[in-house]
């Protein structure tokens, strides 16, 4: 049995806009993937507030708690309606870069009420590796860098970026089985990285892309025809080998690069802090009160990058901010209304799997 509630489309919330104070802020409900996403959307959305709107933020599914933005997006358009008072806010993935290639790539890249990330997720800005150092001060108090986190990412991403073309390659001529988004992560993380030597881990990273390469143009002569063009294509989308990094999948720079890397770093620095408390306390009690203040004021370097928001000045974030904005300044109508694609949806591939793209 439907509710009411099944039924609640952009045109519903406009209406109820109507219906208050001329004086009232008009309300934009905001429909995100998953609980990570309600802060950083949230943080987003806020600098576009005023005395005229405001943003609710809020996940889509009531019958059940789903995770990416396949669900999120089914969720939403399987009973209601996008429009000016009710948008989506969603990571890119490979959709960004398959630009019209699926269903969910089209309405991503071409309805106006799809707001995404223009990166792979929300993380990719989390580890934006100007912002890397920030972090590390934060986490640990100790402003001594340790390693220049942005050469250290623009080689990284130079050594990755052939890689990255072939696996949107075959994502793009639908032959992606034999490597998949999560074989090139597996190719692309580290187990182990030290930052006093990081250009070990990246010399051996660069013969495990090189092995692979190799492979792939074995067993994919006929590629030599259509490779050149998915490589202009990502730089016409504003993919440069220098920023791979950032579109790759989010989970896998978080987690597989990214804290490997900065967790012994931050480390280090703390026992460096904690060191220099004990030899200049005077006593016994003051360097115990020193060393509990200072241990009760450092964070894990995870919490401290899910808060970061120092990425604002990257390029593809003043992208989102573009979006956001010709979104806001479209006029308002009371019966425009999307297209629902449900049913193209229904017939895409599952993305969650682990040969398909997520």
């Amino acid at each position: 049995m439907k509710r009411l509630t099944d039924n609640i489309s952009s045109a519903y919330f406009e209406a109820a806009n109507r219906l208050r104070p001329s004086t009232a802020r008009r309300r934009i409900v905001a429909y995100v993937e998953s609980f990570d996403d309600v802060a950083f959307w949230r943080q987003v959305l806020s600098e576009f507030e005023d005395s005229t709107r405001y943003f609710e933020v809020r996940l889509p599914s009531r019958a059940g708690i789903g995770k990416g933005k396949r669900q999120a997006l089914m969720n939403v358009f399987s009973s209601r309606q996008l429009g000016e008072a009710m948008i989506a806010c969603v990571d890119a993935d490979y959709d960004y870069i398959l630009q019209d290639a699926t269903e969910v790539s089209r309405l991503l890249n071409h309805s106006p009420y799809v707001i995404h990330t223009f990166v792979y997720a929300i993380e990719n800005y989390q580890c934006y590796a100007p912002s890397l150092h920030q972090a590390v001060v934060t986490a640990t108090l100790n402003d001594r860098q340790m390693l220049n986190y942005e050469a250290f990412f623009q080689e990284y991403s130079q050594i990755i970026w052939p890689l990255f073309v072939w696996n949107v390659w075959g994502y793009l001529q639908d032959d992606y089985r034999g490597f998949t988004l999560m074989d090139f992560c597996g190719f692309i993380s580290f187990k182990d990285i030290s930052y006093r030597h990081p250009e070990e881990a990246l010399a051996a990273l660069r013969r495990r892309v090189n092995q692979k390469m190799a492979w792939m143009q074995r067993r994919h002569p006929e590629a030599k025809k259509t490779f050149g063009q998915v490589k202009q294509a990502l730089r016409d989308l504003g993919i440069t080998p220098d920023t791979t990094y950032l579109y790759i999948q989010g989970h896998t720079l978080f987690e597989n690069v990214v804290q490997p890397l900065l967790e012994p770093i931050c480390a280090t620095l703390r026992k460096e802090r904690e060191r220099e408390i004990k030899q200049l306390a005077m006593h016994a009690k003051q360097r115990q009160c020193e060393l509990s203040s200072y241990q009760h004021s450092v964070m894990a370097i995870e919490i401290v990058l899910k808060k970061n928001t120092a990425f604002r000045d990257a390029p593809p974030y003043q992208r989102v901010r573009a979006a956001i904005q010709r979104l806001l300044s479209r006029p308002i109508s009371s019966n425009e209304t999307t297209t629902n694609p449900s049913d193209a949806l229904r017939d895409e591939p599952a993305t969650g799997s682990s040969d398909q793209v997520q």
